[in-house]
């Protein structure tokens, strides 16, 4: 059945938002492939959709369009204005220039990415170095017998577990499924595995542009390190 309602929260960098209804009791979900319209969601935009119930995750939206789009379309205002481009030279004139504002948006876009990507690159020789010493470490460690030899095996272990999680929560955030929490990707940062969580975050594009979930994360390896050099020092016991 189809249904009318407003877009609460859109989410761009993961593709995926909510849908509040007077008709529906929670919030309903849709992704971006669901949805129809010319541009891009965005919150409080009224939608009309068609709602569904999958595996009991709650209501999800489908074929969810802008609720100007119900029925006839109306003409686009590009295509309203050419219309009337022949009524005087004015309008011409107005209509040559209105297609020269359109890239404005995309060039929005071109600036932003090389800064987005500059900011995601540039911890990535210290996260390298960090690496090294991590690993100078634990091999110190073992060797001077202050660490026992299954540490090593450890620290391979929760990596490989970092980066599937990861991996996972990507999956889940492309199909629009439940995403593992961020406190749980923290938490493996801290337990050692946050050089498999730099390298899911740099390949898998995950995470990577999220300001505030990089600066828990950097804090995490912070307090891992610190802890990991203690114990070998022999500060703590």
């Amino acid at each position: 059945m189809q249904k009318q309602g407003t877009v609460i929260r859109w989410d761009a960098t993961r593709a995926f938002g909510f849908i509040r209804s007077p008709d529906t009791s929670a919030d309903v979900f849709f992704h971006v492939r669901d949805y129809k319209g010319a541009a891009a969601p965005r919150e409080g935009l009224a939608v009309v959709y068609e709602e569904i119930h999958v595996g009991g995750k709650g209501p999800r939206a489908m074929a969810v369009q802008p609720a100007a789009r119900q029925g006839a379309a109306p003409p686009s205002p590009v295509a309203a204005h050419r219309s009337t481009s022949t009524s005087t030279p004015r309008a011409a004139q107005r209509t040559q220039r209105g297609p020269a504002q359109e890239p404005k948006p995309r060039q929005v876009q071109r600036g932003r990415r090389p800064t987005e990507t500059a900011v995601a690159a540039a911890p990535s020789g210290v996260a390298l170095l960090l690496m090294l010493g991590w690993v100078a470490l634990l091999a110190w460690g073992i060797w001077a017998g202050r660490l026992p030899l299954w540490v090593l095996g450890a620290a391979v272990a929760v990596n490989l577990l970092t980066f599937v999680v990861y991996a996972i929560d990507k999956s889940a955030a492309q199909n629009g499924q439940w995403r593992t929490k961020e406190s749980h990707l923290h938490l493996l940062a801290l337990a050692g595995g946050w050089p498999g969580a730099w390298f899911a975050q740099q390949w898998l594009r995950h995470k990577s542009r999220k300001v505030e979930f990089r600066a828990v994360y950097w804090i995490t390896v912070v307090l891992h390190c610190g802890a990991l050099l203690a114990w070998v020092a022999g500060w703590i016991r």
